[in-house]
């Protein structure tokens, strides 16, 4: 019989491709909305399990609330819990985020160790729980063994740092008669197609240099990684018996925006597309943020290049990334192929 996975937060970006994945190597996926009412907004996951052939069930569980998360991990082998809040502007109060991603990992632990057959649960975290708060000009080389700097962290940084620290804690003080394993990806930032004719919050650079929503490219620097690569690692994370009680790094080397955006130019530039190449200095940056909230999000990242470490998960998982171009073309591709970003008048959208 199949193992049965749950997936938290079924219609997120990084959920939608773990549940390809899965059902891609015969697993049976349980999965959590927040609205079971609401099948639209799941289409494309059961057209997806039809036309490959696998098993996929929704229930209802949301991560402020305790009701239906004992019924979502009943029978169920592993967990996948990606979901987490991602905003789009940072919050007044870093407590708007932190609560809930705490809060609701917390849910979903106690639910898995208060089951009868869950073995593992493997949780998506962020290299924000590694690497952020260091200071200007640190280019350290950031693995698993270190840890986000909190009185210097944005409050999305902040969120998945406690929310990853909530979690080992939770795991260390389970009773001997009742061990959960754990296992952390902690993945850079996260690009590759979308699913559907929605656009999350991590591909929004993307969307933003093909729309030419700016007349250039911030200073910032990224590690990123392709979502289908991510699922990959998930996966695995829930096959290897030595993952238990480990940190995965999935990401990149550092790329700065003006090369994601010279990627894209080069590509789309030639079919009608003008993706700006030039950069745009810090101070105009700054004056953008007093009046565009998503450029206030990044702010504190400018000038910063991103240098963490994938070597353990390559090491102890067998995990491979594809090449980053590859990447940055299908992402684009399938923002335009979904229209979330028009083509030019005449233009091929394949």
């Amino acid at each position: 019989m199949a193992h049965r996975v749950l997936v938290t937060g079924a219609t997120g970006f990084v959920a939608g491709h773990c549940i390809a994945e899965l059902i891609e190597h015969g697993y049976d996926v349980r999965a959590t909305v927040r609205d079971i009412d609401d099948t639209g907004r799941r289409v494309h996951l059961e057209k997806l399990a039809a036309d490959r052939g696998g098993s996929i069930q929704f229930v209802q569980a949301d991560l402020d609330r305790d009701d239906g998360w004992m019924h979502a991990v009943t029978d169920c082998d592993y967990v996948m819990h990606t979901a987490s809040p991602f905003p789009g502007a940072p919050p007044k109060d870093p407590g708007e985020l932190v609560r809930p991603a705490v809060d609701g990992t917390l849910r979903v632990l106690r639910a898995s160790a208060a089951s009868e057959t869950v073995q593992r649960i493997v949780i998506t975290s962020s290299i924000a729980a590694v690497s952020a708060g260091r200071e200007p000009g640190d280019h350290t080389v950031r693995t698993e063994q270190d840890w986000s700097v909190l009185d210097r962290s944005t409050a999305y940084q902040q969120s998945k740092t406690l929310a990853e620290r909530a979690a080992w804690d939770f795991v260390a003080g389970l009773p001997a008669d009742r061990p959960l394993e754990l296992v952390v990806i902690n993945p850079g930032m996260v690009l590759g197609p979308v699913q559907h004719p929605v656009a999350g919050t991590s591909v929004n650079a993307i969307v933003r240099l093909l729309r030419r929503d700016m007349p250039g490219s911030p200073r910032l620097g990224f590690a990123p990684v392709d979502v289908r690569d991510l699922a990959a690692a998930h996966r695995l994370a829930v096959e290897s018996p030595g993952a238990a009680g480990n940190r995965y790094i999935c990401a990149g080397d550092n790329i700065w925006m003006g090369g994601i955006a010279q990627i894209l130019a080069e590509e789309h530039n030639r079919k009608g597309f003008r993706v700006p190449t030039r950069t745009i200095p810090d101070p105009l940056m700054r004056i953008i943020g007093y009046i565009d909230p998503s450029v206030r999000l990044i702010l504190p990242w400018l000038g910063r290049d991103e240098r963490v470490s994938s070597d353990k998960a390559r090491r102890e998982l067998s995990w491979e990334m594809r090449p980053v171009q590859d990447t940055i073309l299908d992402t684009a591709a399938s923002l335009i192929r979904h229209n979330i970003v028009p083509a030019p008048y005449g233009a091929s959208v394949e």
